[in-house]
């Protein structure tokens, strides 16, 4: 019955997700807000929501093992896991695909979340602090697209009226809550069923699952070469993981980071940081490299099931 649970979450938030955006985009077509605020603020908030709700509802429960375990998770999966199966998909050529500022943005966040996991806390400040570097470097991102207007897509769809875009809105959200509330629930259920810690489900069954909107639209990306904008999806995930989901958890809920976080979880967390922006470097990321962060993967998740 936990793991019916488990799945009925994970599949709550993906139709959660999936309504919000469209609700989400419908609404900002009614307002007339540009596509560079479309694309950089609805589609981003959006598609991170499972995330957010999950470690909120985590934080709020009293396991903080799964808030922490489901950020630093869905990092190391969005890299090490989704990445590569982009690549073995399709091979990507890296160079001019993400701006220089998504690059400092994503290298400043993961050492900040390193940091915050060493000192063992991550307090209300802490989360102010977050919020604000994410808030300035969405205003920042917002600009550059803005002045860019060539490389925009333009929304050539028809809008759907403003009551019906509000109403998917809000039902996103109630979805998302409601099963991410079930998630959470089944996972911390499910961790103590295992013998495992709650840390361990986080950083595996919670990441991964909350992660799987990331994973469709960077595959389908990758299925229709547009390998270079599966590269600005992760990276624009991973940085709003660390500023957004732990930022908003942290001002609401302060955590306390469990010693179940093990070293080789934050050097992960950090090395496959590390490993991105090294590829983002190269002139052409190819099928060898994908088999072989995927194979880091799975090697990881084998050490984390024993």
């Amino acid at each position: 019955m936990t793991v019916i649970l488990c799945l009925i979450g994970l599949f709550l938030l993906l139709v959660g997700g999936e309504i919000l955006v469209r609700g989400g985009v419908g609404l900002a077509q009614r307002m007339r807000i540009t596509p560079a605020i479309v694309g950089v603020v609805v589609l981003g908030f959006g598609t991170s929501m499972p995330e957010m709700v999950t470690s909120l509802q985590a934080a709020a429960q009293g396991a903080p093992g799964i808030a922490i375990g489901n950020v630093l998770g869905s990092n190391i999966a969005n890299i090490l896991l989704i990445l590569a199966l982009a690549v073995l998909i399709s091979p990507v050529t890296p160079a001019g695909a993400v701006p220089r500022l998504d690059l400092w943005a994503l290298a400043l966040a993961t050492g900040i979340g390193a940091g915050l996991v060493l000192l063992g806390e991550v307090s209300r400040l802490a989360g102010f602090a977050l919020l604000a570097l994410l808030a300035a470097y969405l205003w920042r991102a917002v600009g550059d697209a803005r002045r860019a207007p060539g490389e925009q897509p333009e929304l050539t769809l028809v809008p759907p009226p403003l009551w019906r875009a509000a109403g998917l809105a809000l039902g996103g959200i109630a979805v998302t809550i409601w099963g991410a509330h079930l998630l959470v629930t089944a996972a911390v259920d499910l961790a103590g069923g295992l013998g495992v810690s709650e840390a361990v489900i986080g950083l595996t069954l919670v990441a991964v699952g909350t992660s799987l909107p990331e994973l469709a639209t960077t595959v389908m990306a990758a299925i229709r070469g547009q390998g270079r904008m599966a590269l600005g999806n992760i990276v624009g995930s991973n940085v709003f993981n660390i500023l957004g989901i732990l930022g908003v958890t942290a001002m609401v809920f302060p955590i306390d980071v469990p010693a179940d976080i093990a070293a080789l979880d934050l050097a992960l967390f950090l090395g496959a940081g590390l490993c991105l922006l090294l590829l983002l470097l190269l002139p052409r990321i190819g099928r060898g490299t994908g088999a072989a962060m995927l194979a880091a993967y799975l090697g990881y998740i084998g050490w984390l099931a024993t």
